[in-house]
């Protein structure tokens, strides 16, 4: 099998990918690990950046989301039994976030690739990339029980963390910067409506917590918990009792209870491989960084890769100038490192460190009071949040 790019990996970023490269007349193939029904229900992020959305829109992949989306115009920090609001379109000239759940996006872009664009395999297991130093790089990969090689121009590695592609570039060349958390989330799903129309980030001396929503019906809620903490080991009751006591508020505010249908503990790292490029090899998304979820980027930051990817390669098809692809792991380097640093900021702004001293819970409240009441630190978390343009 023949190709110009092998995508291996059927996330967003990587069906993305092919619809962006379908759209500039570039063939592709996409070889993903799990079946159809895994990619459409895995639960991931729910935050679309400006810039996200609009990608999708243009892409002919934003009829749905429009419709069925929720768009916010800002987010409510709590702190100290109080809420202060910060307003989106107030502050950044305009922009907002919309809430789509990932597996929805994957919906909406296997549609349009099985209808339009080139082969989507499903059950596909890329074994490894070959030859990514050369001009034609080859995946070698499993299907309906056999070996085969897809060859190719390029290959992009939308494979995640664990993935195959970050591998075929030598360790000589690498250089990783990481740091892990001492606590994670303890995240549920609920049948139950969302008890705020925006999202809801709680400062609390016993830990973050975070109230968010999948749809009207369904609500998203996140406990800050010890790292290595078994979702089992917490009881519903027990989940939204601690829940009620972080979202606490003087004004009497009350949480809405319901069915939990769903539970996990999310690990917190932040991550960066550098370089994002070997030969014809890019990696993209969690193949090449990690985020913490509470700046809500993951996603939005394999975007990012990908439209630089797709914009690049339409720029040699059409001019036959390297220029972009050869300076396609610097230029997204500089919107991820803005990216960890603002996910890091939010991170530490918002969680309780183990063995935390009053002085450092004061410094958070003075950062929480800073931002509510100066608009420069307030439209700094605002940029930040609503998304770093595409260069």
């Amino acid at each position: 099998m023949r190709t110009t790019v092998g995508i291996i990996g059927a996330g967003p970023a990587g069906l993305l990918l092919a619809r962006l490269l379908h759209n500039a007349g570039i063939d592709s193939v996409v070889l993903e690990s799990r079946d159809r029904a895994y990619v459409e229900r895995r639960q991931r992020a729910g935050i679309l950046e400006q810039g996200t959305a609009d990608v999708l829109r243009a892409a002919g992949a934003g009829e749905r989301m429009d419709r069925e989306g929720l768009r916010h115009d800002g987010i409510e920090l709590r702190f100290d039994r109080r809420r202060h609001r910060v307003d989106f379109p107030a502050l950044t000239g305009g922009r907002s976030v919309m809430v789509y759940a990932q597996t929805e996006v994957c919906k909406d872009l296997i549609a349009l690739q099985l209808a339009e664009g080139g082969p989507l395999l499903f059950e596909a297991e890329a074994l490894a990339v070959e030859d990514a130093g050369t001009d034609a790089p080859r995946v070698r990969f499993r299907h309906e029980g056999r070996e085969d090689v897809l060859e190719c121009e390029y290959v992009v590695g939308c494979d995640g963390f664990w993935g195959v592609a970050r591998k075929a570039i030598p360790t000589e060349l690498v250089q990783i910067f990481e740091r892990t958390y001492p606590f994670g989330w303890l995240g549920i799903l609920a049948d139950v409506p969302p008890s705020h129309d925006e999202l809801v980030y709680a400062r609390h001396d016993r830990g973050f917590a975070l109230l968010s929503m999948r749809s009207p019906s369904v609500s998203r809620l996140y406990l800050q918990v010890p790292d290595g903490t078994d979702a089992e080991a917490w009881s519903d009751e027990a989940i939204w009792d601690e829940l009620e006591r972080r979202f606490e508020t003087a004004d009497g505010w009350r949480l809405e209870r319901g069915p939990i249908t769903q539970k996990s503990v999310t690990p917190m790292r932040s991550y960066v491989h550098e370089p994002m490029r070997h030969g014809r090899l890019f990696l993209a998304g969690d193949a090449a960084h990690i985020v913490p979820p509470t700046g809500a980027k993951g996603l939005n930051l394999a975007v990012g890769d990908v439209v630089t990817f797709a914009r690049a390669l339409a720029h040699r098809k059409e001019t036959g100038s390297p220029e972009l692809l050869d300076a396609y792991s610097q230029t997204c380097l500089r919107r991820i490192w803005q990216a960890e640093r603002f996910s890091y900021d939010m991170t530490a702004l918002l969680h309780r460190a183990p063995g935390a001293t009053g002085f450092e819970d004061r410094l958070q409240l003075a950062r929480l009071e800073r931002i509510a009441s100066c608009r420069a630190a307030e439209t700094d978390l605002a940029e930040g949040y609503a998304g770093f343009p595409f260069e």
